[in-house]
């Protein structure tokens, strides 16, 4: 078998908005823009995997079809530990983070679905298996900036089933308003997403510490500052996550080394897809360090996610975004149900996208 064609596609799916404004980087969002990996072979199989995009598509696209798929074209997807290291080792001038990587990353996803497709296997099954039939989703609430917005988003996931919750959010007053809702019987978590300095997080954390949070997330700038990460866990009572902004297996390495988080938080979909997340999952046992992908994705990222972590020997959450479209390629897949994911059982990641609506969301 050979590696005929590897393809980004760029998918724009707009969001249901009820009337709440969410924001990502101080804009508003509307909608989700995915960059789908499609591999194809030609046995006529199939893989699909997806590359880490949000502001910075193009260059994601661009990565993926002109610098990782020139060099795997004509290769065995079976080789995929070969392949990796060669484009690590043969890539790693052009950067070991950014959007070569989340190339990468979108290849190596599919290469995995393409295995498990041909030995007839869902992939968490050829990853190691799992006696568990789902795992549970934590619904992670878009940025809204509004302590009565949030509380009505908190109370609505509960209703759904969901039995955690993360904001995205850094101002007290919205935090204690969705801990108010939560009260001690749903988790809350807190992303930040890096707005202090170390001292201004250690006194938050000293602030936020009667409300028990399952942890707080990415609270201090720049992302990596892993000193500044290890001196506000070491004065914390809340435990640190951090994660999603590394994109290598050596800075967590360096990560966990100087002891900067309790909770790790790598993305399939940055880090180097399914081969290196295994890497970080065995790197965090050997370390004492609990691993809970960063994964708020709509399509092979999410599934990809859901079948490593139901390949571990723990039971771990599963991120979700909190929010509702209208049409999504990946149907019902993407979509707990009364708080849980069920696990794909057919072979691969689950569910291929479907073509028709890829083709009428794609962005040309």
């Amino acid at each position: 078998m050979k590696i005929t064609r590897v393809e980004p596609i760029l998918v724009r799916t707009p969001l249901k908005l009820d009337g709440a404004q969410p924001h990502a980087g101080g804009l508003p969002k509307n909608d989700v823009h995915t960059v789908l990996v499609k591999v194809e072979t030609d046995e006529g199989v199939t893989g699909w995997g997806e590359a880490f995009s949000n502001a910075g598509w193009q260059s994601t696209c661009t990565a993926v079809a002109q610098i990782v798929a020139p060099r795997v074209v004509g290769r065995d997807p079976s080789q995929i530990a070969q392949i990796q290291a060669d484009l690590h080792r043969g890539l790693y001038n052009t950067g070991r983070s950014g959007p070569t990587v989340f190339a990468i990353s979108g290849l190596d996803i599919a290469l995995w679905d393409i295995a498990a497709k041909r030995a007839g296997l869902p992939l968490y099954k050829l990853l190691g298996g799992s006696a568990r039939a789902t795992l549970p989703a934590y619904a992670s609430l878009l940025r809204y900036g509004d302590a009565n917005v949030v509380e009505r988003k908190t109370r609505e996931a509960i209703d759904r089933g969901y039995r955690y919750i993360k904001l995205h959010e850094n101002k007290t007053d919205i935090v204690r308003a969705a801990k108010k809702v939560c009260g001690d019987k749903v988790a809350l978590m807190v992303d930040c997403s890096c707005p202090w300095t170390e001292d201004e997080a250690i006194a938050i954390a000293h602030e936020w510490s009667d409300m028990k949070l399952a942890w707080i997330e990415e609270p201090i700038y720049p992302p990596d500052d892993h000193s500044g990460l290890a001196r506000l866990r070491n004065s914390s009572r809340t435990p640190i996550a951090a994660g999603e902004n590394i994109s290598n297996f050596m800075e967590f390495k360096r990560l966990f080394e100087v002891g900067a988080v309790g909770i790790a938080q790598p993305s399939i979909t940055k880090i180097g897809g399914v081969t290196e997340m295994r890497k970080i999952f065995a790197l965090g046992e050997a370390n004492g360090v609990v691993v809970v992908p960063h994964s708020p994705y709509f399509g092979p990222g999410l599934m990809a996610s859901i079948h490593v972590c139901a390949a571990s020997a723990r039971e771990i959450p599963i991120e979700r975004y909190y929010c509702d479209f209208g049409d999504n390629p990946f149907g019902e897949q993407i979509i707990p149900k009364n708080g849980d994911f069920a696990v794909p059982q057919v072979p691969g990641l689950g569910q291929d996208p479907d073509v028709n609506l890829v083709e009428r969301m794609r962005v040309k």
